[in-house]
């Protein structure tokens, strides 16, 4: 399979020069885990040479002035079958790589953690050593690890403890945890759908209001969520009240990712909280050439009030990432 080219502690605030979009959904490649993905041959996803200049020339083009990086699906594991030991390598050099990426660039560059699930007492660990010693702005959860839904009680310890961190949860999807649908790929309609299996599981869980301190934000717009809360709402639990699952639902954070249309945006922006909503590229994973750019040209043309923009674009992202925001004179 070809390579596809494509353009510590408490981390440093961003320098006044560095304005522009925050990016929240964009994806890293560091260099151990392209020589991983090259190891297995039925990996079928792109090979990406992912480097910063690259990524910084993409970044400008669309104007992100940070952007928030995740290692993408199938994040550090292929299945059950996989060594831990190797897992919690993988995971530890992928956090050290955009750890120090960012303590070079605080002003373009974040990352959102990756973790070892299912191995939970590995992915504890790296959870702490990654928010405390690396400086991550957040950790990475797939919405499902081997048909494990993000908000099973099975990973309690690990909400308890991003709890009590205050910390963004970004939720991307996976593949779902059954055969696909032949000459379709997970990316076109099963992304979606686990994001809005993790969404729910999370809610049925009460997760929103166990763990009121951790933000969740979900990846595509939430999948299929603003369009059929209400039918979530209504059929999740019959003791359930179907307006606290829908305030639940909007408790979570949506980025824009594959989202800017003038289809998706209607139903996004009618359900989600504004302060909720964040800009995302999804880059450089793009199913066809330019697909970011067209889909940020879209969002871009939609008809939003420049308050609306800015908070999508920018300042919501800021009140999750206190570190991006200008620093006030005092």
């Amino acid at each position: 399979m070809a390579v596809v080219e494509h353009a510590a502690t408490n981390t440093p605030p961003v320098p006044e020069r560095v304005r522009g979009r925050i990016d929240t959904h964009t994806h890293v490649v560091p260099p151990a885990y392209l020589a991983w993905l090259k190891e297995n041959p039925d990996y079928q996803g792109p090979l990406i040479d992912w480097n910063a200049e690259t990524a910084l020339a993409a970044m400008d083009a669309i104007g992100i002035g940070t952007a928030i990086l995740s290692v993408p699906n199938p994040s550090v594991r292929w299945g059950p079958g996989d060594d831990p030991a190797r897992v919690r390598r993988l995971a530890r050099t992928v956090n050290e790589f955009c750890g120090e990426l960012v303590r070079e660039d605080p002003g373009h560059f974040g990352f959102f953690a990756t973790l070892a699930l299912p191995d939970l007492d590995a992915s504890l660990e790296e959870a702490r050593y990654a928010l405390d010693d690396l400086g991550a702005d957040g950790v990475i959860l797939f919405g499902n690890v081997d048909g494990t839904y993000v908000g099973s009680p099975r990973w309690d310890p690990l909400m308890q403890l991003l709890d009590e961190r205050e910390t963004v949860l970004f939720v991307h999807p996976a593949a779902l945890p059954g055969p696909g649908v032949e000459g379709v790929t997970s990316g076109v309609v099963d992304f979606l759908a686990d994001s809005t299996r993790a969404a729910v599981n999370l809610v049925k869980h009460d997760c929103p209001h166990r763990y009121p301190r951790l933000r969740v934000l979900l990846s595509h717009g939430g999948g299929y969520v603003p369009y059929a809360a209400t039918r979530i709402a209504s059929m999740i639990s019959r003791e359930t009240d179907e307006a606290d699952t829908v305030a639940q639902l909007k408790t979570f954070y949506y980025d824009t990712a594959l989202t800017g249309s003038p289809y998706a945006l209607p139903s996004l922006l009618a359900f989600a909280d504004p302060a909720h909503l964040t800009f995302g590229s999804d880059w450089p994973y793009e199913f066809r050439p330019d697909q970011s750019r067209q889909f940020t040209e879209r969002l871009d043309a939609f008809e939003l009030t420049d308050g609306q923009r800015h908070a999508l674009n920018r300042g919501n992202a800021e009140r999750l990432f206190p570190r991006l925001a200008p620093a006030r004179a005092s």
